[in-house]
């Protein structure tokens, strides 16, 4: 097994939080569970994806801020905000207020682009201003400016018996420095490290040459570890700036036969997407990685991408029960994570 340039400095895993129309509380609750069981099987990290109009976390801010009283050291991270959908003013403040909530464990995680059938719901969000928003990077850095502290307004002072400030209020000093840019382009890499973001990738990277150089078309782990060192040339931290590789992982040491047939029934359905880019954007996305943690560890130390990082935030599978999600966390924290060699907290 050829050895990781990089020891896996942190466990992290992501969740999509799935729950029912009619009846939402349970699913959310089961959410809140799953970061508290991460937290005492000694992840660093618990991420939650962001989903609009759909039955999945719509206010991660909101769920992290609930998880962040309820746990005391695993970092809480979203991956990620469409920054589409946010006023960056209006979002700083939540920011702020839960990374102080949470004793500065809050690690956001943003992207942007219009959001998602924006031809269909443009007329809720933005009734008056459609077709003026503009949803370029730009608006990633409006928000890094109020998190860091730059002034939101020109004003400042007493009126009457009331104190405003120039900048967003909390302040949370350390935040800047855990903001999260989610991209899957060179593009955006570049992007990401010129304005000191650290960079999350996931199991979606845009293949944008006609074969980006690899014999026999598109290579997943090449494309995204040429995004990797791209980002880190960009950055002021150089090679040390932080990049976090979330593939989706399901290892099988303690699972029953009935999780096994029904885990790798999952990824066999997603295999074919993988095999050639998808769609007018060209996206091409990782095979799903199922088996044994021995045989996942060989496998990521295989994979090119994998060999640079030191931290992951591994994706639990979208539509399992939550006994599923015990059992996958169970086996990540107490077999992979030892398998890639991580050592636990307390180590």
């Amino acid at each position: 097994m050829p050895p990781t340039s990089r020891p896996l400095r942190k466990l992290g895993f992501l969740t999509i939080g799935l729950f029912d129309e009619a009846d939402p509380r349970p699913g959310h609750e089961s959410t809140l569970e799953i970061i508290e069981l991460g937290e005492r099987l000694g992840f660093d990290g618990a991420w939650v994806r962001h989903r609009h109009l759909q039955h999945g976390i719509s206010s991660p801010v909101a769920v992290l801020a609930a998880a962040s009283q309820r746990t005391s050291r695993i970092e809480l991270g979203t991956a990620v905000i469409p920054l589409g959908w946010e006023n960056p003013l209006r979002l700083a403040e939540d920011l702020a207020t839960v990374d102080v909530l949470s004793g500065g464990r809050l690690n956001p995680g943003v992207s942007v682009g219009p959001p998602m059938h924006y031809d269909r719901v443009k007329e809720a969000l933005y009734a008056e201003t459609a077709d003026a928003e503009d949803f370029g990077y730009e608006r990633a850095r409006r928000l890094l400016d109020f998190v860091r502290g730059k002034p939101a307004t020109d004003f400042s002072g007493t009126e009457g018996f009331e104190v405003f400030d120039d900048r967003v209020q909390p302040h949370s000093p350390g935040l800047g420095s855990r903001m999260w840019y989610g991209g899957g382009s060179l593009r955006s890499a570049r992007w990401a490290g010129e304005h000191g973001m650290n960079f999350l990738t996931s199991s979606v990277v845009k293949a944008e040459g006609p074969d980006d150089g690899t014999v026999g078309g598109p290579d997943f782990a090449e494309i995204q570890l040429s995004h990797i060192r791209a980002f880190r040339a960009h950055h002021p931290d150089g090679d040390d700036a932080r990049v976090s590789q979330g593939l989706v992982v399901i290892p099988t040491d303690s699972a029953t036969p009935v999780q096994r047939a029904k885990y790798e029934e999952y990824a066999a359905k997603r295999t074919p997407r993988t095999t050639a880019p998808q769609g007018p954007a060209r996206l091409l996305f990782a095979p799903d990685l199922v088996g044994t943690s021995a045989d996942i560890a060989e496998r990521l130390h295989a994979h090119a991408a994998f060999r640079e990082v030191d931290e992951v935030a591994f994706a639990l599978p979208f539509t399992f029960e939550h006994e599923d999600y015990v059992q996958i966390l169970t086996d990540l924290a107490t077999r992979l994570g030892p398998a890639l060699g991580r050592r636990s907290p307390a180590a």
